[in-house]
């Protein structure tokens, strides 16, 4: 045995080569070993397998934040980092070696390259990009390269629609995750998603709803590339540049080919592409990935491991020599070097760490992982915090570390609130893992562990409510089954279409609206599903519309017929304007006899609510007198209501017994101007004139502030006159004024003191109504006697323009487009006291103009 060499071995190659599963067979074929893995997910997995194949009690786990290590453990999984080199064991393995290429964490996997050895075996795994720089630095190494398993094929881009199931999209920050987890729940049922923040059992949760095929796809960050390994189909990049902790950058050819070789496992091939907004792949790359053909490395990080503890200044020195050995290089500033750097700025920190026990505590401490990775001092204080109380006591107080960890047992807040509070907890879990500085160290650790599970677990269930839709999971799966013609469709009394019972549209009416969010290949199928049901429900709507009670039917004030709640049809303008059409809406439903049953009925409906609301006015169009033909004829036009125009008494008689009102304001039907009436008019207008009408007073009131987008014509038109910044309804003023005309025939009057109520008017709008309307209010003081005789000719003079209406064009309704009309100005009224009106009323007089 004395010349026994122990054997150096690297298993070189792509992804899906079987190399991670060599190198635990090997592990545990010998007494004692310890494998590394990049990541504490890794480690946590194979674990768990070793678990399975030795016994829970044999085998150990050590990452940083977590320490399993049963008495007599023989096998232990790590993490790289956490390696317990000063143990002496048979077999010793460290994956994905060629991560000694990379700039921040290289110069630990370059350490265990350089320094770390099995008893009897070591064994490297990694891509073979490493080989020559490993047999030039690792004498005596055996490399055995192995080629990948199954075919990874490059498949070109591919919308996230049509992307095939059993996929892993790759996106690099959490933003892009989150938005495509959306658009994939959105278009096809959910996704589960794995980022590096998240806990090994979140994680673990999170692969295993994809594992069990609740979900068909996969979101996640380039983590999956390092060895986590999943039933992944297909891999798509939605982008290829990463930030690097310094500066975006492309992904590297052979970074492209780590993830992509997710895709196929076992015998079973795989392809990769790109999806959402990635530029293409070049040609050069495909073809790289697909060969597995990549550039060697020609130099790997390095930081010296022979570390000077006479003082922290003299620790930092020996950290940052460089290498007296080709292909090793200084990498990044790592954030141990850089707490340590900040912290020898530090006064009161330089005065402590005196002498070489105390500079080796300040560099253990100073190794606590910066897991939250902020742009703050806050991780620098508190490893300073650290570091003084070990210091002092030897142990860290119970009662501030209890509080840490108890400021973190908090379920509220969304997705990355908790995974900021399970960052900020690994924190602690391995500050607590550590028996040297804690008393009691695994009961601590197991708090910590209990509140990283109970974040963990809401995690998953935040993550499931957001991303995940398990109906429309299993309907996509279902789609890949059958065909439409087998899938089981259903119409809810409430109009819910639903395929296999996942909500695909809403039927309202006789229209279909697809859901928006059924999108991808499975649209046309669900749609045919849900076209075959409702072809045999539209014959019951159509007889159920045609059979409908005329209170089921309404007009909307957007001119459209509403039947079971929808909007079923049109008003269309025709040559008459009391007498619209009706147009059925397009549906792909309805053919021509249908469309024409529809229409007949709401035809019979349009006719009996305007015989009901408008009777009056058609009765008059009948068989009007001779005298009466041109103003029934315009009536009719205008909807029942005209501007006023000079009359003979004798015509006044015959129009009153017709049932027509020639007033001072307007000529008109009474009964045109009821609320029903009114509105039925007014939805007329709007299809006269093509635009849905202004919105019309509330039914009852007698006064009300004029709208602006009111016209004066319009106003008439709808039975309104405007007084200024008013207006009253036009029965209301021709009745008022004709009273008031009729009192002061002979001479002027006291005011009457009930006219302001009967208006609708309050005590200080009606002088100045009255003024506009017509009339002139004046102190007693200024009327002598002689005004109680006839009145003076002066006081009986009228305005040039005695009404403010507009006559229409002949032959065109007298409602014109809605629009703000400037009112004459009127004369200064009396100011009536508001608080007390009617005590002045004796001191008032009343004059026509």
């Amino acid at each position: 045995m004395s010349g026994f060499q122990p054997r150096v071995k690297a298993v070189l190659g792509p992804t899906n080569t079987g190399k991670t599963h060599l190198a635990i067979e090997r592990l545990l074929s010998h007494a004692t070993g310890i494998i590394g893995f990049p990541l504490r997910l890794l480690a946590r997995e194979n674990y768990d397998r070793m678990v399975k194949a030795k016994g829970i009690k044999a085998v150990a786990l050590i990452t940083g934040e977590e320490k399993i290590v049963p008495p007599g453990a023989r096998w232990f999984s790590c993490t790289v980092e956490a390696m317990p080199l000063d143990r002496k064991v048979e077999f010793l393995a460290v994956d994905e070696i060629q991560l000694c290429a990379d700039p921040d964490r290289g110069h630990v996997f370059t350490d265990r390259l350089l320094h770390a050895r099995g008893l009897v075996e070591t064994m490297f795994l990694g891509a073979d990009t490493i080989a020559p720089l490993m047999r030039r630095l690792v004498p005596g190494v055996e490399i055995e390269t192995r080629p990948r398993l199954s075919q990874l094929s490059f498949a070109g881009a591919a919308k996230l629609s049509r992307l095939p199931p059993r996929s892993a999209i790759v996106a690099f920050s959490a933003a892009e995750v989150y938005a495509i987890a959306e658009a994939v729940r959105r278009r096809r049922g959910g996704c589960a998603v794995v980022m590096g923040r998240l806990s090994p059992r979140t994680r673990n949760a999170q692969v295993a709803l994809y594992q069990d095929k609740e979900v068909d796809f996969l979101v996640a960050t380039d983590a999956i590339g390092m060895g986590l390994n999943m039933d992944v189909n297909h891999v798509a990049f939605a982008g290829i540049r990463k930030f690097d902790g310094r500066q975006p950058r492309l992904l590297t050819p052979s970074e492209v080919a780590q993830i992509a070789g997710r895709a196929g496992r076992g015998m079973r091939d795989g392809t990769f592409g790109t999806t959402a907004d990635c530029p293409p792949l070049s040609e050069e790359v495909a073809e790289q990935v697909e060969s597995h053909e990549f550039e060697k490395l020609e130099q790997i990080f390095w930081r010296n491991s022979a570390l000077d503890f006479a003082s922290p200044q003299a620790l930092l020195a020996s950290l940052t020599l460089p290498s007296n050995r080709q292909g090793l290089v200084r990498g990044n500033e790592a954030a141990d070097v850089q707490t340590l750097d900040a912290l020898t700025r530090d006064g009161d920190i330089q005065r402590r760490a005196q002498g070489r026990a105390a500079t080796r505590l300040l560099w253990e401490a100073c190794q606590i992982p910066d897991f939250r990775k902020l742009a703050t001092d806050t991780h620098v204080k508190l490893v300073a915090k650290v570091f003084t109380h070990l210091l002092a006591k030897e142990h860290l107080p119970e009662d501030w570390v209890a509080r840490e960890i108890e400021n973190l047992d908090r379920l509220d807040g969304d997705i990355d609130t908790l995974m900021q509070r399970l960052t900020d907890v690994r924190v602690w879990a391995y500050i607590t893992a550590r028996a040297d500085w804690m008393k009691d160290a695994d009961t601590w650790a197991m708090r910590a562990r209990a509140v990283e599970d109970r974040l963990s677990d809401t995690l998953h269930v935040k993550l499931m409510t957001r991303f995940v839709d398990k109906r429309a999971a299993h309907l996509t799966r279902r789609l890949e089954e059958a065909e439409a013609e087998e899938l089981q469709a259903i119409v809810a009394p409430d109009g819910l279409v639903s395929v296999e019972g996942h909500e695909v549209g809403r039927i309202e009416g006789f229209l279909f609206h697809p859901d928006p969010a059924t999108q991808g290949p499975e649209k046309k199928i669900l749609l045919r599903a849900a076209r075959r049901v409702l072809a045999q429900e539209m014959p019951r709507r159509i007889l159920a519309a045609e059979t409908a009670a005329d209170e089921a039917i309404s007009l909307s004030d957007d001119r459209h017929f509403v039947w079971d709640g929808v909007k079923i049809a049109r008003l269309k303008k025709t040559e008459i304007f009391l007498k619209p059409g009706v147009e059925v809406l397009h549906s792909e439903f309805l053919d021509g006899l249908a469309r024409e049953r529809i229409r007949t009925r709401l035809a019979t409906w349009l006719a009996a609510e305007t015989e009901k609301r408008l009777g009056a006015l058609l009765k008059a169009m009948e068989n009007p007198p001779a005298p009466l033909r041109g103003i029934v004829h315009r009536l009719s036009e205008s909807g029942g209501v005209l501007p006023p125009e000079p009359f003979t008494p004798e015509l006044r008689q015959e129009a009153k017994k017709f049932g027509i009102d020639m007033g001072r304001f307007a000529m008109y039907l009474p009964a045109a101007l009821k609320p029903g009436a009114a509105r039925l008019r007014a939805l007329f207008w709007g299809v006269w004139y093509d635009r849905n009408p202004p919105e019309l007073p509330t039914p009852g009131l007698v006064c009300a502030p004029m709208p602006e987008n009111w016209s004066n014509e319009f106003a008439l038109a709808m039975g309104w006159v405007r007084a200024g910044d008013i207006m009253i309804r036009l029965d209301v003023v021709e009745r008022v004024t004709r009273e008031l005309h009729y009192l002061m025939r002979k001479s002027q009057i006291l005011l009457p003191p009930n006219l302001g109520s009967r208006m609708g008017l309050k005590p200080e709008q009606l002088g100045p109504t009255l003024n506009v309307l017509g009339f002139r209010l004046f102190p007693a003081a200024e009327a002598s006697e002689k005004y109680y005789g006839p009145p003076a000719p002066a006081m009986l003079g009228r305005r040039k323009q005695d009404h403010h209406q507009a006559a229409p064009q002949r032959n065109a309704p007298a409602a014109q487009a809605a629009r703000p009309n400037r009112e004459p100005k009127p004369e200064k009224p009396v100011e009536i006291d508001a608080d007390n009106p009617f005590a002045a009323l004796a001191a008032l007089k009343l004059a026509r103009r």
